[in-house]
């Protein structure tokens, strides 16, 4: 397997200006990391994703760019198969698409216009459908949400197929990553209990006539900078989320990224991307040393 580390930001960061935000991506390039994850929250700090993944690849020529992940349902699927090609293209072919219905949020949930009874379903028309822009000319689709007719996107990606990424451990979102994903990117995760979803995401997929690359499972590992820190939203998140799981096993400290990054490559993962829970002054120095660290894993 070829281990693979990137970085991302959550949703509560405070790199949302310019020179802080080249300092992140430039400090990323310069001890070549894989990949930048950027988070949506319409409400949150954050940077809208795909904005920040144009700054980031036109700013550098080898990190890649994902998003972790995008609210899909609300947004024209069209529309963002040609923004997503436009960027694969521009960026040559370094964009990592990944997908999600959006956070458990009624103010989200309005801001997006799209009942949350609704987004599973517009979910799982719209992803197909851009698949499908990606790969054919002269498209042709009726569902209940959308119609297109001999439709084209031109520029198509460089990368072909664009692989999608999706997350999420729920029963449904496991089956939801059978059906339809290239890849899966759970967060707030143990190595065991990963490895057991990995049995039902393949189970899935073998449903359907699909099959998931073996080097295309990973996962999103937050991290701190000492035992004492966690972040009360952090606490939120494992409260609701795992809350049953050891902190430690979830969120590790600097010196243990290793140890966890090591327990899932155990179980046959390779992907991961590292998140601070609290976010550095300096970029820099953050980065050299998380570099020191985890990146001696790669192969």
């Amino acid at each position: 397997m070829k281990i693979r580390i990137g970085y991302g930001l959550g949703t509560r960061n405070a790199t949302t200006d310019q020179d802080r935000f080249a300092s992140l991506v430039d400090g990323l390039e310069r001890n070549e990391f894989d990949s930048l994850w950027l988070s949506e929250r319409l409400s949150g700090e954050c940077p809208d994703p795909l904005i920040g993944m144009a700054f980031a690849a036109a700013r550098t020529k080898k990190l890649k760019v994902g998003m972790s992940v995008l609210v899909l349902p609300g947004r024209n699927p069209v529309v963002l198969a040609k923004s997503l090609a436009s960027l694969d293209q521009l960026s040559g072919g370094r964009v990592l698409p990944a997908f999600g219905l959006g956070v458990a949020d009624s103010a989200e949930h309005q801001a997006f216009g799209v009942q949350r009874t609704d987004r599973g379903g517009w979910f799982n028309e719209a992803l197909p459908l851009m698949k499908r822009l990606w790969l054919e000319d002269g498209v042709t689709h009726e569902g209940k949400r959308f119609k297109v007719v001999d439709v084209t996107i031109r520029p198509k990606p460089v990368q072909q197929p664009l692989e999608v990424w999706l997350g999420g451990i729920a029963p449904l979102e496991l089956r939801r990553v059978g059906r339809h994903a290239d890849g899966w990117l759970p967060s707030f995760c143990t190595p065991s209990q990963v490895a057991e979803a990995r049995a039902e995401i393949e189970r899935v997929a073998a449903e359907n006539d699909r099959e998931i690359e073996d080097e295309h499972y990973g996962a999103l590992i937050p991290y701190r900078e000492s035992a004492a820190e966690l972040p009360d939203s952090m606490k939120a998140i494992l409260a609701k989320r795992n809350p049953d799981a050891d902190p430690d096993s979830i969120i590790p400290t600097k010196q243990a990224i290793g140890k966890t990054v090591q327990g899932f490559i155990d179980e046959g993962f390779s992907k991961f991307v590292l998140i601070p829970t609290v976010e550095p002054t300096d970029w820099d120095s953050e980065l050299d040393e998380i570099a020191a660290i985890a990146k001696p894993m790669e192969n």
